[in-house]
Formats: C-alpha cells, sequence, structure tokens
C-alpha cells in the first residue's frame, strides 16, 4: 500500500473497551486482567469484563432446551460455524458425532462458552438421545422430509445436521424420529450447511424462546 493510499484508508475502529476507568468493581465475576488490560474479546456489552468460567456460568442458568448434533464423518469447515449459531442462539449442548476432532477456527473461540460432546459413532449418539428421552430431527432435503415452517419441533429436542454436499448418513436418518428441509426458490439443490443449522436454530427460538 503506498503513502496515498494508506492516507485514503478507513481507520480502524476499536474492538472491545479498554482497561476499566476509576475504581474497580467489586462483584467476583470480574476478571482482574481484563479489568486491567482491557477486554476485546467477542462477547455482548453485558458480559464486558466478566471472567470465562462467570459467562458460562451465567449462560447455563438460562441456556434452551434445545440440542444441536453434528455428524463429523469427512473434512468439513461448517462446523466452527455451527458452533457459533449454537452459542448465539443459546443451544443446551452441541454433540460431534464420528471425528473427535473438528476445525474450531469457525467458531472464533465461542466453543470456549458452549458446551461441546464428542459421541464416537451414530449408535453412541442415539443411545444418549434416548436415554435423555430427545427427540432426534434430521434436517435434510430428502425424500420424505417435511418443510420446517409445516414440521412439528417440541420444545425438547435435538437437531440433528450432516455435512456440506453429502449430508446426513442413512444411520443418523434412521436415527431420526422424523426429517425436516428448508424450503428453497432458486436452482441450488442445497444451501451452505451452517447457513441451514442457523436458520433451523433461529426457527426453534421464533416458537419456544
Amino acid at each position: 500500500m503506498t503513502e496515498e493510499q494508506d492516507a485514503h484508508a478507513e481507520p480502524k475502529l476499536p474492538v472491545g473497551v479498554g482497561p476499566w476507568p476509576g475504581e474497580w468493581p467489586d462483584d467476583p465475576r470480574y476478571d482482574p486482567e481484563l479489568l486491567a488490560q482491557g477486554d476485546t474479546r467477542n462477547v455482548v456489552d453485558a458480559y464486558r469484563y466478566w471472567s470465562m468460567d462467570a459467562i458460562v456460568a451465567d449462560l447455563d442458568g438460562r441456556r434452551h432446551a434445545f440440542h444441536v448434533a453434528i455428524e463429523n464423518w469427512q473434512h468439513d469447515m461448517n462446523i466452527g460455524s455451527i458452533v457459533r449459531s449454537a452459542n448465539a442462539f443459546l443451544a443446551a449442548e452441541v454433540h460431534i458425532i464420528g471425528k473427535r476432532r473438528w476445525n474450531r477456527r469457525g467458531a472464533m473461540v465461542t466453543d470456549r462458552y458452549q458446551h461441546v460432546r464428542h459421541h464416537e459413532d451414530v449408535a453412541a449418539f442415539a443411545a444418549w438421545a434416548s436415554a435423555a428421552s430427545l427427540p432426534v430431527l434430521a434436517i435434510d432435503n430428502v425424500e420424505g422430509s417435511v418443510a420446517l415452517d409445516e414440521a412439528e419441533m417440541p420444545e425438547r429436542c435435538v437437531l440433528l445436521f450432516g455435512q456440506e454436499g453429502p449430508g446426513l448418513s442413512p444411520e443418523a436418518l434412521a436415527a431420526a424420529s422424523g426429517t425436516i428441509e428448508i424450503t428453497q426458490y432458486g436452482s441450488t439443490r442445497s444451501i451452505n450447511a451452517s447457513a441451514a443449522a442457523a436458520v433451523v436454530m433461529y426457527e426453534w427460538c421464533r416458537r419456544w424462546a
């Protein structure tokens, strides 16, 4: 970048807040290090300067009744983004089915505030959901799927998402008590997996939150 270009560049706005001005608050939820150095985390203003443990404890007191599950059997960058959306919509828990490792970059560190559980395979996940008395709703545009705006979505449930492209495995579809699809109007067969997850989570919140 030349000096002339640099002179006309948009100024970078500060992210977050600086050190706490004045006397520190007498509240155990606040983190002394953040009070001293400032808080540039991607958190809402109400949580500024709070410690991570304090934020998680507060979220745990008001999490929603739906869970999110993701079948992780191939490399998929969308898993992190789905975890980020699960945090935004305050899901009770996120379940990773299959490979334990997943790309956390898209989560933007929101996985620190979101409970994430791993299941070795679909059978293990299905056994957990059955023991928890949680119906599993598969999200996929396969034959027999019900449109999201018409589908039943109980308050306590697990929303099960598949990989970008191939969608859910036959085993995952068989473990679900129902299958939901998002109505589309263009030429593409499917939409981005993380976008689909955000749409369905928002619909749950519209009905129940």
